[in-house]
């Protein structure tokens, strides 16, 4: 009989050959993906201005920050990226002019938001939207609670200098196609798990999350040639306009509740989908369901679902 010791080494040897095997496949899959989804240095037109010029009022200050999902890669209209879409639909359903600036950066992660918000701040925002998560995934497997602190940590920042915060948590990448597995089992995994902690870290910062994990999900899969662009990995113009029309009624809803007179124009309606809970299960809910908004109330939370009314 061998003796114990001998056996606990060579499991752990074998153990420890499996884990490295198991993340060389993973590895050299993230470089097959990275290079199936390809990636150019041409940006989308610059869509920074006032939108609803003609509209009375002071232009309400909107900064943009993130990664690509902001910025409208592959987009070659500045009418169809995210800093288009977002000034229009605010200034229209706020009937006030929107001044637009964005900060996104394409392949950003969360640890480069410091920097964005440098930029951001000196446009002495109202509100501030942010999309970010997707490359603390895909590049090096970020892990997770880091990534949600810098993220509290940002939102923080921001609320300090007066600025309301909508955050779009992070989407579940487990869909996208040219993810081989198991690289989409792990990307799934994380991506749901940054998303959680995410809006647990938004909320707790003061400001609101609005989950994104289904904008990838069924829709996304359902009408995967309307949804995406050419990639196959970033949303096509009409997935773009499902972004923005997911983040819309909450920034609508935080400018208001900002507002000393509430306006009565097009009406946002908040659906409660359920009681007060704690702030993790309410995180919990939301990343089941695409397009809810987490907002925070003393010890406790509620989720709701926005949409304008028909």
């Amino acid at each position: 009989m061998r003796p114990l010791p001998k056996l606990a080494a060579s499991a752990a040897v074998g153990t420890g050959a499996a884990v490295t095997g198991y993340y060389g496949v993973l590895f050299g899959e993230s470089l097959l993906a990275r290079k199936a989804i390809g990636m150019s240095d041409d940006r989308p037109p610059s869509a920074d201005g006032v939108y609803g010029d003609d509209l009375p009022g002071r232009p309400i200050r909107c900064i943009l920050l993130g990664d690509s999902a902001l910025v409208g890669y592959g987009m070659d209209s500045a009418n169809d990226t995210p800093p288009a879409l977002i000034g229009l639909g605010l200034s229209h359903v706020l009937d006030t002019p929107v001044d637009v600036h964005s900060m996104a950066v394409v392949g950003a992660k969360t640890s480069d938001l410091h920097e964005q918000v440098n930029r951001g701040l000196v446009h002495k925002p109202d509100i501030a939207v942010i999309v970010v998560g997707t490359n603390d995934v895909t590049h090096r497997l970020v892990a997770s609670p880091p990534s949600a602190r810098q993220l509290g940590a940002t939102v923080r920042r921001l609320v300090a200098a007066g600025c309301e915060v909508v955050v779009g948590t992070c989407p579940d990448l487990g869909t996208i196609r040219p993810l081989p597995q198991p690289l989409r089992w792990v990307a799934r995994r994380r991506s749901r798990d940054l998303a959680r902690r995410q809006m647990v870290a938004v909320v707790a910062a003061g400001g609101r999350g609005v989950s994104l994990g289904d904008l990838l999900g069924p829709v996304f899969d359902e009408k995967y040639d309307l949804m995406f662009g050419a990639d196959r990995f970033h949303p096509s113009a009409t997935g773009y306009a499902n972004m923005a029309s997911v983040l819309v009624p909450s920034m609508v809803a935080a400018m208001r509740e900002r507002a000393v007179e509430v306006q009565s124009v097009t009406q946002i309606h908040a659906e409660p989908t359920s009681d007060l809970m704690s702030l993790d299960q309410a995180a919990d809910r939301a990343g089941r369901q695409s397009g809810t908004e987490v907002s925070q109330q003393g010890r406790w939370a509620t989720v709701l679902r926005r949409r304008r009314a028909s």
